[in-house]
């Protein structure tokens, strides 16, 4: 994408994943950014071009809009604002101890930080996913705050980035969210936006509640169908069928499609869980008790695919995982990231190893955020070393070098040739003619070629 060049600047506050992203794409798209944080050591890691997590694309970025001097950082929230037109606020919305509300303090106190900075009219950006009904409270937060003589309007433009294709979802977006704007607002946004809205990215200018529901309800329903294909699966199982086919049957249905209909070990990462707990919370607060039911039973399935996995693995164990060496392929929520936050396949592990059995984790990039997370867990520098001497394989995520190996020669490392995969990614007809036994997930009629008689009764 050609940057077009802009008078206006921009300051984004906070510098986490959608922060510095955020920061980024925005100087690829030729504005003047300016990046704050409290963090001084993360900060002078990015000034310096060095990213504190792992996401493809992103820290060439950084380094080309540092090299040309539209982008920066700074812990000087005053001076970032003070000198800029609009102000996006990319902070963090954790889960509240105690409770599965979204904790909006660090959203209100950037809002108001930004409201005593302004030295001119501007705009406030919320892009932080927030419970519906925030950005109503934070208007009037802004209106009491912000300096006489100054205009400031506060409007929502949810973000829907994708760890891993982050980049790629921030400059060429399906969609832009413009909630609460004025025309003056709209007009800027859109100014903002032009390079991908001329490459074709619908703009959807809407009132605020909508705008905050449209990120959270997009997540419940990929979260909805993920757990809709894991208890179809189970079904299978049962039935004797293989949910791979039939989840490629129905993805042919135009009204279906078949992306987030893959049965396996469920989801995970820093925003489906907990922006579908927060999003039940705030239903049940409103009353809203059809939604609370629906989301009570996706969050359910999707945490019994957990123990279903351990409870797999301790059968493949002959219920003996004391003297059994676990060989755990994966530790992100998802590949292409170091993200294990809520992580189904560490979850897994630790599961496992609290059981007593030996355990050897890899994953490509998520080894250092795996081992802060769970210190005890043996993580381990190669698939090589995982494998080596293993009872029993899990492959827990699906990272390309994982689907891409051999199963011979891993045959050759291991102790005994069984393998779950968990993510049902694997051809089984090539890992049993190497003489794996695998297992997967819904997959009962793949680990057989003889015709199945079904009887009702």
């Amino acid at each position: 994408m050609t940057p077009r060049g802009s008078a206006l600047s921009i300051s984004v506050i906070g510098t986490g994943y959608l922060g510095a992203t955020h920061a980024a794409a925005m100087s690829e798209l030729g504005f003047d950014v300016v990046g704050v944080d409290s963090d001084p050591a993360k900060i002078a890691a990015l000034a310096a071009g060095r990213l504190p997590f792992f996401e493809p694309e992103l820290p060439e970025l950084i380094q080309t809009h540092l090299a040309t001097g539209r982008l920066r950082f700074t812990t000087d929230l005053a001076e970032a604002v003070g000198g800029s037109d609009i102000h996006f606020v990319c902070v963090g919305t954790p889960q509240r101890a105690g409770s599965h509300a979204a904790n909006t303090d660090f959203v209100e106190n950037a809002v108001a930080e930004i409201a005593r900075a302004l030295r001119r009219d501007a705009v406030v950006v919320g892009k932080s996913t927030v419970p519906v009904g925030t950005a109503g409270r934070l208007q009037e937060l802004l209106g009491a705050l912000v300096p006489d003589g100054i205009d400031a309007e506060l409007i929502w433009n949810p973000e829907f980035l994708r760890e891993g294709k982050a980049v790629r979802d921030t400059l060429h977006p399906d969609r832009i969210v413009i909630g609460g704007a004025s025309a003056r607002a709209e007009t800027l946004m859109r100014e903002l936006y032009a390079g991908p809205i001329s490459d074709g990215a619908p703009v959807i200018a809407c009132d605020l509640p909508t705008a905050e529901l449209v990120k959270v309800s997009a997540n419940a329903f990929l979260a909805t169908k993920i757990s809709f294909i894991n208890a179809i699966a189970e079904l299978c199982e049962a039935a004797g069928a293989d949910v791979t086919v039939l989840a490629d049957a129905l993805g042919h249905d135009a009204r279906i499609g078949r992306q987030f209909l893959n049965a396996g070990l469920g989801f995970g990462g820093g925003c489906l869980p907990k922006d579908i707990r927060a999003l039940t919370h705030r239903a049940a607060e409103l009353g809203a008790m059809g939604a609370v039911a629906l989301l009570e039973q996706v969050d359910d399935i999707n945490m019994h695919q957990r123990q279903l996995v351990v409870e797999l693995a301790l059968q493949a164990c002959n219920g003996s995982p004391l003297l059994s060496r676990i060989g755990v392929l994966g530790a992100a929520f998802k590949p292409h990231t170091d993200d294990v936050r809520d992580s189904p396949a560490l979850n897994v592990a630790a599961a496992l190893h609290l059981r007593g059995a030996q355990v050897a984790v890899y994953d490509p990039a998520a080894r250092e955020t795996g081992r802060r997370t769970f210190p005890t867990l043996g993580f381990v520098d190669s698939m090589e070393a995982a494998v080596a001497g293993a009872d029993v394989l899990l492959l827990l995520t699906e990272w390309p070098e994982f689907l891409a190996a051999d199963p011979e020669i891993v045959g050759r490392m291991v102790r005994r040739r069984t393998i779950i995969d968990a993510r049902n990614c694997l051809d089984p007809a090539l890992w049993r003619a190497a003489g794996w036994t695998l297992k997967g997930l819904g997959r009962a009629s793949a680990r057989s070629t003889e015709l199945r008689t079904l009887q009702l009764t």
